[in-house]
């Protein structure tokens, strides 16, 4: 028993504890978020090698040859097929000049050319895959439990409707009326500029897909007429008091005019 105690209050006790639970911590971790991961493997020798390339020709200078990350712009080492899906397919990159934000812009390059990129970036280390087709079926979602979701989790950025808003150092939270199904889930999944990253721990497939269902129907015309920018009540009020009070002081004006 001596012998047993011992052994219990050895030094090296602690760090064979320390380093058993985290691997079963990491180990538990990479079971339950990584089932969204980019597999090199998915992609063809070809279909990387053309999208080094591209990478090269195009985005080297910001961020290194081997995408290792610059002064002038991050690595994209583990980023995943994801992020380079939404970035390059929505415009924002190949970035035309720095500021506070990269811009929507016309896509640079077609479909092939961004799958290819993607390919490569996600054969550097393993990252968010573009999503499967199952979960950016609007009509599959759940519109009144992603409203919930958004109100929760986005609401305070881009609006209660996705109409987007200002942020500080002028930046913003884009407009989503435009985004399609699926750059808004590769959004949640990646978190460009100011947003958080939602991975499956935080907001499952099927959570993201409500919530691209939430703001499909608020692109549904108002059932009250205009939307008025569907900036909510502040607006209403406004548009009211100011054409509410022109047409009274407008009639208060006719009628002293007749009594004269």
């Amino acid at each position: 028993m001596k012998f047993l105690a011992e052994r219990r209050r050895h030094p090296m006790a602690l760090v064979v504890l320390l380093l058993v639970g985290l691997l079963f911590t990491g180990g538990a971790y990479a079971l339950f978020t990584g089932g969204s991961d980019a597999n090199a493997d998915e992609y063809s020798a070809d279909q990387i090698d053309a999208g080094q390339k591209l990478f090269v020709t195009n985005c080297a200078t910001c961020h290194g040859m081997n995408a290792e990350g610059t002064e002038n712009g991050p690595s994209l080492i583990g980023v995943g097929a994801s992020a380079v899906d939404f970035q390059v397919g929505t415009g924002r990159m190949p970035l035309q000049m720095h500021g506070p934000q990269a811009p929507v812009k016309a896509p640079q390059f077609d479909q092939d050319e961004i799958d290819d990129m993607a390919a490569y970036v996600a054969s550097l280390g393993p990252g968010p895959a573009i999503p499967d087709a199952e979960y950016l079926d609007a009509s599959k979602g759940d519109a009144a439990a992603g409203g919930g979701l958004f109100r929760t989790n986005c609401a305070m950025c881009h609006n209660v409707v996705g109409a987007g808003g200002a942020l500080t150092r002028g930046k913003y939270a884009p407009n989503l009326s435009e985004v399609s199904e699926r750059h808004l889930y590769e959004a949640m999944q990646t978190g460009p500029q100011n947003m958080p990253i939602f991975n499956d721990a935080n907001l499952t497939p099927e959570d993201k897909r409500d919530i691209i269902a939430y703001i499909e129907d608020t692109k549904k015309p108002s059932p009250g007429g205009f939307k008025l920018g569907a900036l909510g009540p502040v607006a209403e009020g406004l548009f009211i008091w100011f054409f509410g009070l022109s047409a009274v002081i407008g009639i208060t004006v006719w009628l002293t005019a007749r009594s004269k």
